[in-house]
Order: C-alpha cells, then structure tokens, then sequence
C-alpha cells in the first residue's frame, strides 16, 4: 500500500484548519499536505502535527498557481526569497518535499522563451533547495478542465527539463488526475520515469473526486507504483462526493 497523505485543503474542508490534522489522525492517516502556508499559523500546525505524531508530507512555496511565476525570468529573485521563507519554515514542520508551480503563460513569449526561463528558475530552485535540504518538485497540471493558461501541462515537458536540469533535489510532483486529463497512459508513464518523480498526487476523472468513482483503474495504479522503487508519499488531493472520513476508507480498501 503507498504511504499516503490526506491534502487538507481538500478533505475535511468543512473543519477549521487545524482541526482536520486530527481528523485525518482519526482517520487511520498518519501524513497530511496542503497548499500555500502564507494563510497558515505554522506553529499552531507544527505543534498539532506533533501532538498527533502526523508527517508533514508536502506543502506549496508560492502564494497560489498563478503568482511566483517561474517562467518570468523578471521574478526570480522575488521566488527565491519566497522559496526561503518556505524553506524555514519546512524545516520547523520537519517537511522534506515543497511543490512548485511554474505560473501562466505569458503573451507574446515563445514557448521556447518560456522553457528557457522555467529551466533557470528551476536550477536556482534545485541549488536553493539542495542548500536547505528540502526537495522541490514541479507540478504540471492540466489545462483542459481546471487551469486554463497554465504553462506547464503536460507530464513529458516536466520529465524532459528535470532530467536536463539533473538535479537530486529537484524532482516532478505527478498528479494522476492531471495527467490522465492531458496524456493518459498513466502506468507506462509512471514506471519509465519513477527515478524523476518526488510526490504523487491522485483524484479521478471525471469530477475530481476519490479514487474509485471514476474512469482511472487506482487499484492497478497503486499495487504498480508499489512494485516501483518510489518511497515517497501519495497525496490524496481530491474532493469527496460524500462524507470525507468514509472516502478516506474507501481509498485504504483500494490499496
């Protein structure tokens, strides 16, 4: 069974945000994620996550998807501080993995222009990251459904500048809901490039919901990802269509 991560901002939404952490320890989940941390009281969470003996599996360094971007070579002293401050306060939550999101396209740059600038964003994030001893990895996400505009769509582009970059501390964060939007071939794909991916991140197709109320076969998915050499998390970023704590379940039963 994958070591999973319940995502916070998604599952038990309906709870204030510290309380979810015990919820998802209630849960039988023993690791939670969650998206930006400038909205969040990093001590409040760094003591419940140690009250409840919780692994902070991952959280992000920009404020949002959009802002931060990397592929503005203008912004990339301003994403390096940010990306610090993320650093601290990782190593205050005992974190190891942050996720990066490179921003929307930006009219009138080439997509050549782009991946230039996205590539040398990200080498001085992987050389940031390997001096604060954290691992970035890079999400693409899908633009057919969820973030029009995004630049970074398409599981082979990440792949492809990360194993250009060939940085240990900079890895792809691969979200099966996203990809299976834009590319398919979930398995083949994961197995070919397991050595690149940092974290995982699931939900199915169509709906966004959890993992056996769509299209994606998770049960095959998961006992593959296992019979890899991956050691990482799988976050569970999905939204529930019915109570989150019998959802929870229902993805255990998966695996």
């Amino acid at each position: 069974m994958p070591r999973f991560s319940v995502c916070v901002e998604m599952i038990f939404r309906h709870l204030p945000f510290i309380d979810r952490l015990e919820a998802t320890s209630k849960s039988g989940y023993d690791a939670f994620e969650f998206w930006q941390w400038q909205d969040k009281d990093i001590g409040a969470i760094a003591a419940e996550a140690s009250r409840l003996r919780l692994k902070v599996a991952a959280f992000g360094v920009g404020p949002n998807i959009v802002q931060g971007t990397l592929v503005d070579s203008s912004n990339h002293d301003a994403y390096l501080a940010t990306m610090r401050t993320a650093i601290d306060h990782a190593k205050r939550l005992d974190c190891q993995t942050l996720i990066v999101t490179t921003g929307n396209e930006i009219a009138g740059l080439s997509r050549e222009a782009h991946f230039d600038a996205l590539q040398r964003g990200l080498e001085r994030v992987a050389h940031a990251a390997a001096e604060g001893g954290v691992t970035m990895v890079v999400e693409p996400l899908n633009t057919r459904v969820d973030h029009a505009g995004y630049f970074l769509d398409h599981g082979a582009d990440a792949f492809r500048i990360v194993r250009e970059i060939g940085h240990p501390n900079l890895r792809v964060l691969y979200d099966i809901y996203h990809m299976q939007i834009m590319d398919g071939d979930l398995i083949s794909t994961i197995e070919a490039n397991i050595d690149l991916i940092g974290h995982f991140h699931v939900a199915d197709v169509p709906g966004r919901h959890e993992p056996g109320t769509g299209e994606i076969n998770y049960g095959n998915v998961f006992r593959r990802i296992d019979a890899t050499s991956y050691a990482g998390h799988v976050g569970l970023e999905y939204r529930p269509s019915g109570d989150h704590a019998a959802s929870l379940a229902g993805v255990r039963a998966l695996s």
